[in-house]
């Protein structure tokens, strides 16, 4: 069998049009794959037009449906062309796949002011500039679905200050616009990975290597990397009808790590424990062995 191998029913979101930023790579390449081929066509967004380019030809070669619009979604007014160009070429904006983001790995203490404000409106202001031109643009009058992702920033976040702020921030956010707009139609959820072996660990310094390559045993109970198909999966159930009364919640794709940081017990070596392998299209990140 080529192509990707959802676990979801084909056709789940034929006639839909569904927006994914940060399309260019890593979990958002990969869910606009699963839902181009579940039927919807997918609207990429993204700062670099020639990596959209190349996922939108990856979807166009499987069959799928997609197109691309480049931009930096901290900007409003590029925003507001984007889901004005989308709503004027599809006549709707179904779904919403808030995924665009990113940070640096960094003590607290070395932070610099314009790297912390930088990393907080790449994952909240921009987030959030999204979600409120999509809503008031369309889906208040006619609903859809929103998904949000975040990580996991529970406890706190060492290394990660700047990010988990944002990403406890997008949460809440999150939260709120559950509450604000659920008498339109709107849910809205948020995805929370953790050690997701994507293309976004390789954008990291070499510096970094030997803390991408730990032992995750006392770390994640799983005690493995997790993949972009079952991030992909959980973002794809909340925009689904399956999930047509969940709103305000947040789905943890993170191998139970929040539940083992306090494990006073050596832990047993993982078995039994098989990962959901869907994305046709996979490449291992080099820093974890990838060519």
């Amino acid at each position: 069998m080529t192509g990707y191998k959802s676990a979801f029913r084909p056709g789940l979101f034929e006639d839909q049009t569904i927006i994914v930023t940060g399309g260019g790579s890593g979990i958002g390449r990969c869910v606009a794959h699963e839902l181009s081929s579940l039927g919807a066509h997918v609207v990429l967004v993204g700062r670099k037009q020639e990596k959209l380019d190349s996922v939108l030809a990856e979807i166009e070669e499987d069959g799928g449906s997609a197109s691309a619009y480049s931009g930096d979604i901290r900007e409003e007014a590029r925003v507001i062309e984007i889901i004005e160009a989308v709503l004027s070429e599809n006549g709707q904006i179904n779904g919403l796949v808030n995924n665009a983001g990113g940070q640096y790995r960094a003590a607290l203490n070395t932070i610099k002011t314009k790297g912390f404000e930088a990393v907080m409106r790449s994952n909240v202001v921009g987030g959030f500039i999204m979600m409120r031109e999509v809503y008031n643009r369309y889906m208040e009058k006619d609903g859809g679905a929103i998904v949000n992702v975040i990580a996991d920033m529970w406890n706190g976040w060492p290394m990660y200050g700047h990010s988990g702020a944002a990403r406890a921030a997008m949460w809440n956010l999150t939260e709120t616009a559950a509450a604000e707009w659920g008498h339109a139609g709107v849910r809205v959820n948020a995805v929370a990975p953790r050690t997701i072996a994507s293309s976004g660990l390789d954008t990291y310094d070499a510096q970094d290597n030997a803390w991408f390559q730990r032992d995750l045993r006392k770390e994640v109970p799983l005690q493995r990397w997790g993949n972009e198909s079952e991030a992909s999966a959980a973002i794809t159930y909340l925009l689904s009808p399956a999930s047509a009364f969940t709103s305000g919640s947040v789905i943890r794709v993170d191998g139970a790590a929040p539940n083992g940081a306090r494990a006073w017990v050596e832990p047993e070596v993982a078995r039994n424990n098989k990962p959901f392998e869907a994305f046709h299209r996979a490449v291992t990140p080099k820093i974890l062995g990838g060519v």
